[in-house]
């Protein structure tokens, strides 16, 4: 009876010092909580430490921009992507062009750009035609960054299970191109690889607990980050970004929460974004005023008549 009770004794000290663990443990409100990131982890192999966000984000400013869609850095520019335009900006956001009629050249019909991503001065985009929550013609089209016109497209692999494309990353690292999509259920719950330069299909990599309404993709420092239209606008839930890690020759990879976007004008629905390296700042896109019904813009919440396209900047900084 005695070492049952020392037992149960030593079992509640244990529980309460883990408890006090948990409630100390110092977070930031935008920023994932450690132990939500680190209950994303369902292999023994993967350290509490590596399920952390990576990096803390300080919201620097905002600028209104010409596109609905997606943002991507490369040098002394940054390009921004509209369902139906492309545009140019430098340094200090201003516009520099504009393409009105990006979809000239297409061998098939399209009418949806979605989030962009830049490499070598070339734009990576993909393209597809998109009506009421419904894509079909997904394309991987690349675009000269000066020009902002058609270039090439990559052949879709159909068979990839891939319904729709709303993000697209270029991984240098090993020269593949990623995209996710929008659509949920099978289509939604992967990433699709094609070879950057041959443009082959490579394959597919499963999500561990995916991300609901993936809008946009990015590639940093060994990562791919995501953004995702997980929040109701009509309720004023906030959206969130989400990081992975994938590993060569890897069927699927772990999803962690890296933060949780509070902090934005007015809540409406996150796009596309990225990173620009040389400042070390997250870019995102967020789109406010308009009432989002499938993917298509459905009316205008109170006070506004308009939709507003605003790029937010982020400074980062690694965690300790």
């Amino acid at each position: 009876m005695k070492r049952i009770t020392l037992f149960v004794l030593c079992a509640m000290i244990l529980l309460l010092a883990a408890c006090s663990a948990g409630q100390t443990a110092s977070t930031e409100p935008t920023d994932a909580p450690a132990t939500e990131a680190a209950a994303t982890s369902n292999r023994p192999e993967d350290s509490a430490s590596t399920m952390l966000p990576q990096y803390k984000y300080t919201l620097n400013g905002s600028h209104e921009v010409k596109g609905r869609q997606g943002v991507c850095s490369e040098g002394d520019y940054y390009w921004v992507s509209g369902s139906t335009t492309l545009a140019k900006y430098d340094k200090n956001w201003n516009l520099i062009s504009i393409n009105e009629d990006p979809f000239k050249g297409y061998e098939i019909e399209v009418n949806h750009i979605a989030d962009i991503d830049v490499y070598q001065n070339e734009l990576y985009i993909g393209a597809e035609y998109f009506m009421d929550g419904v894509g079909k013609n997904i394309q991987v089209a690349v675009y000269d960054g000066d020009t902002l016109e058609l270039k090439r497209t990559f052949p879709f692999e159909p068979e990839s299970g891939q319904l729709e494309c709303s993000g697209i990353a270029v991984n240098p690292d090993n020269s593949t191109v990623w995209m996710c999509s929008w659509v949920g259920e099978e289509s939604g719950r992967y990433l699709y690889s094609y070879d950057l330069k041959s443009g082959k299909y490579q394959g597919k990599v499963h999500m561990q607990m995916p991300p609901q309404w993936l809008q946009g993709i990015a590639y940093y420092n060994g990562c791919f980050y995501m953004t995702a239209d997980d929040g109701t606008a009509d309720d004023k839930e906030p959206d969130h970004l989400y990081r992975t890690k994938i590993e060569e020759g890897a069927t699927d990879c772990i999803v962690t929460l890296e933060r949780t976007f509070d902090d934005v004008t007015l809540q409406g629905e996150i796009e596309g974004l990225t990173f620009d390296q040389d400042n070390s700042q997250l870019l995102l896109l967020y789109n406010r005023g308009a009432r989002i019904v499938l993917g298509m813009p459905k009316g205008f919440y109170d006070g506004y008549d308009h939709e507003i396209s605003e790029v937010f900047v982020y400074d980062m900084a690694p965690r300790g």
